[in-house]
C-alpha cells in the first residue's frame, strides 16, 4: 500500500521494473554485504588465521536472515550503516561477531557489493535491449520494401523504405549494445584493500606475509564469482566506473530519445502510430485525440538520463586524495535512478517497437504529393533520350514545378505538376510513360537489400548470442 503523505519516487511507483528495483534495494545490498563477509571469514581462515569452521558456519547460517529492525535500530546508535549491519549481524551469529569484517572497512562492502549490483543490473539492461532489437529488427524486415518519403532537414527529400529507416534506429542500439558489453565485461571489484588502498591491516594480521595478503584478495573475489580486481585503490574503487557505466546508459537514452521523436513526427503526419489502448483518454479535454505518450514518456525519461553523466563526472572529479565522503549521499540517488530510467524506457521502446502501426495509404498519399518533383530528372532525361533538348527542357521543367510548387503551397491545392507536365508537348514522349516512371520502388535504390543485409550481418549474430534472453514483452505500468 502506497503512503501516499509522503514523496513517493516515481520511477519506482510508475515506470521501473521491479526486477530493476530489486536490483538496487536495501535487501540486495545488505545480503551482498553479508556474503562479503562470509567470503572474508572463510578466506581468512583457510590461510591460517584464528578463525573456525563453526564460526564460518554460523555466518552463513545467517547470510540470508537480516534483521532490518534492530539494524535500523543500531544505526540511530551508532550513526554508521555498516556497523550498525555488523553489530545485526553479531547479534544473530554471536560465536562469529568477534571476526566478522576483520580487518576491512566499510568500502569492503559496499564498493565490491555496488560494483555487483551494478553488473547485475547492466545485465537486466542488456537483456532488454537486445529485446528491443529483435523486435525493432522484425519489423525492419516486414517493411523493408515499402517506400517512404525520407526527410533530411525535416524536409522531404529522396524515398527510403519504412524498413530502412528502422534500420537507423536499430544501428543506434547496435552500437549501446557494444558499448554495455564493453562496459559489463571490465567490471573489476574493489578486492581487499584496506582503508587507504594499501592493505597494510591485512599485511599486520598477516604478521607481514604479502604473498598471503595477495592470496587472501584473490580468495575473496573468486568466492564472489569475479576474476578482476582493480590493482590499485584508495579508500573507494575509481569514480570513474561510475561515469563510465552512465556514459552507457546515456547513449542508450540518446538512441531511444531520437526513435521516440521520430514516431511522434511520424505520428502527427499519420504515417506509424504507436500503439493506443482501447480504453486510453489522449486527452481530458479533446476526446478525439490519439497523444504519443508512450514516445514522450520515453523523450522525458531519456532527458533526465541524459543529464547524470555529468553528476557522476563532478563525482569523480572531487574525490579528495585517498577519498571524500561527498559521492556517498549523492551515488546513492544518481546510479541507482539511472538505471531505473532506462530500464522504464527500455519497457516502453519494447512495448512501442512491437505494437507500431503503419499506414500505407497514408504513407503512398505523402510520396504522390512530392515525388512528381524528385522525378523531374527522370522524366527530363527520358525525354533527352528521345530526342528533346535537355537545357529546352530543364527550363521547361523548374518553370512548371515552380507554378505546381505556388499551386500548393499559396493556393492551397495538390501538386499538380503531372498534369501541367501532360499539358505540354515538350513532355509528350514520356505521357505514356509517367506512372512507369513514377514507380516509387524506383527511387528507393539498395534500401530492401541494405536492410537485409545490414540485417543478417550485424544484427542476427547478436540475437543468437542472447537467444535466451528473447522473448519479453514491452510493459507500460500506467
Amino acid at each position: 500500500m502506497t503512503d501516499n503523505s509522503v514523496y513517493n519516487n516515481p520511477l519506482s511507483t510508475r515506470y521501473a521494473s521491479k526486477e530493476m528495483q530489486h536490483a538496487f534495494s536495501d535487501e540486495k545490498r545488505f545480503k551482498l554485504w553479508r556474503k562479503l563477509w562470509v567470503a572474508l571469514a572463510e578466506s581468512e581462515m583457510e590461510l591460517g588465521l584464528n578463525i573456525t569452521q563453526e564460526q564460518v558456519d554460523e555466518l552463513k547460517a545467517y547470510a540470508e536472515d537480516i534483521d532490518y529492525e534492530l539494524a535500523e535500530k543500531f544505526e540511530k546508535e551508532v550513526r554508521h550503516d555498516v556497523m550498525a549491519h555488523v553489530k545485526a549481524y553479531g547479534a544473530y551469529a554471536k560465536s562469529a561477531m568477534p571476526i566478522i569484517h576483520l580487518g576491512a572497512t566499510s568500502c569492503f562492502v559496499d564498493c565490491n557489493a555496488e560494483a555487483i549490483m551494478l553488473d547485475d543490473a547492466m545485465g537486466i539492461v542488456l537483456k532488454k535491449l537486445v529485446n528491443v532489437m529483435d523486435k525493432l529488427k522484425k519489423f525492419a524486415l516486414a517493411y523493408k520494401d515499402m517506400p517512404t518519403l525520407g526527410f533530411t532537414h525535416l524536409q522531404p527529400a529522396q524515398l527510403t523504405t519504412v524498413g530502412k529507416r528502422a534500420t537507423l534506429w536499430l544501428q543506434d542500439l547496435e552500437m549501446d549494445y557494444v558499448n554495455l558489453v564493453h562496459a559489463k565485461a571490465h567490471i573489476k571489484l574493489r578486492g581487499v584493500k584496506g582503508t587507504t588502498g594499501t592493505q597494510a591491516s591485512f599485511l599486520e594480521l598477516f604478521d607481514g606475509d604479502e604473498d598471503k595478503v595477495k592470496k587472501l584478495q584473490e580468495l575473496v573475489v573468486q568466492k564472489m564469482g569475479y576474476d578482476k580486481v582493480y590493482g590499485v585503490t584508495g579508500q573507494t574503487y575509481p569514480r570513474k566506473l561510475d561515469y563510465n557505466i552512465l556514459c552507457v546508459l546515456s547513449q542508450i537514452a540518446q538512441s531511444a530519445y531520437k526513435f521516440s521523436n521520430d514516431i511522434r513526427i511520424l505520428q502527427n503526419m499519420k504515417e506509424i502510430e504507436e500503439p493506443f489502448g482501447k480504453n486510453q483518454i489522449g486527452s481530458s479535454a479533446m476526446a478525439y485525440k490519439r497523444n504519443p505518450m508512450r514516445s514522450e514518456r520515453i523523450g522525458g525519461l531519456a532527458r533526465y538520463v541524459l543529464s547524470l553523466p555529468m553528476n557522476s563526472a563532478i563525482t569523480a572529479s572531487t574525490q579528495w586524495f585517498e577519498r571524500t565522503l561527498d559521492d556517498s549521499s549523492n551515488r546513492r540517488i544518481v546510479n541507482a535512478q539511472a538505471f531505473l530510467a532506462v530500464d522504464a524506457i527500455l519497457n516502453i521502446y519494447m512495448n512501442v517497437a512491437e505494437n507500431l502501426v503503419v499506414y500505407d495509404k497514408v504513407i503512398e498519399k505523402h510520396i504522390r504529393a512530392e515525388l512528381p518533383f524528385m522525378a523531374t530528372e527522370n522524366i527530363m532525361m527520358e525525354c533527352v533520350k528521345a530526342g528533346g533538348n535537355r537545357q529546352e527542357l530543364h527550363e521547361r521543367i523548374r518553370v512548371l514545378s515552380m507554378e505546381a510548387g505556388r499551386n500548393v503551397k499559396v493556393e492551397g491545392g495538390e501538386n499538380n505538376l503531372l498534369e501541367l507536365i501532360k499539358q505540354d508537348e515538350l513532355f509528350k514522349p514520356v505521357w505514356n510513360r509517367l506512372d512507369e516512371i513514377l514507380d516509387a520502388k524506383k527511387f528507393i535504390g539498395r534500401a530492401p537489400s541494405q536492410t537485409v543485409e545490414f540485417i543478417e550481418n550485424e544484427i542476427e549474430p547478436i540475437l543468437r548470442k542472447h537467444a535466451d534472453f528473447l522473448g519479453e514483452q514491452g510493459d507500460v505500468r500506467v
